[in-house]
C-alpha cells in the first residue's frame, strides 16, 4: 500500500515549549513543534520544529535527521567541533550525540525522529 500524507502547517495545531532551565546555556529559546505524524507506537516522528535565539545543552538518545529551512544555528559537540547550519542544510543527529545547540537566528528544520 502507497500512502501519501501532504500536510498544511496551518492545519496543525502547534505545541509550544523551552528546554528545561538547567539545560540553557544562553536566552531565552522558545520552541515551536508541529508534529505531522507519529508512527510504530510512537517510535518515529516527523513534522517541522521552530526554535528562537539562544543555546542549551543537547545529549540524544535518538536517531534524528534534519533538514534546516530557515534561520541559522550553531552545533558544537562534546569535543569542540563547531558546524554552522542553515537553509539547505541537511544532517543527522546520531544516538549519544552531545553537545550545545545555539540559535543564532529563529531556526526551522523539518524532522524525521526514530526513537
Amino acid at each position: 500500500m502507497h500512502a501519501f500524507l501532504p500536510f498544511n502547517l496551518d492545519d496543525i495545531t502547534p505545541e509550544h515549549e523551552a528546554p528545561a532551565p538547567e539545560k540553557v546555556i544562553s536566552g531565552d529559546p522558545q520552541f515551536t513543534t508541529w508534529l505531522v505524524e507519529a508512527r510504530d507506537e510512537d517510535t518515529l516522528f516527523t513534522g517541522v520544529w521552530e526554535a528562537t535565539p539562544g543555546a542549551w545543552r543537547i545529549s540524544y538518545d535518538e536517531w534524528e535527521f534534519c533538514s534546516i529551512l530557515s534561520g541559522r544555528s550553531r552545533l558544537t559537540d562534546r569535543d569542540g567541533s563547531v558546524q554552522e547550519i542553515g537553509p539547505g542544510d541537511h544532517f543527522v543527529l546520531q544516538p549519544g550525540f552531545e553537545g550545545t545547540w545555539e540559535v543564532l537566528e529563529t531556526t526551522r528544520k523539518l524532522f524525521v525522529i526514530r526513537l
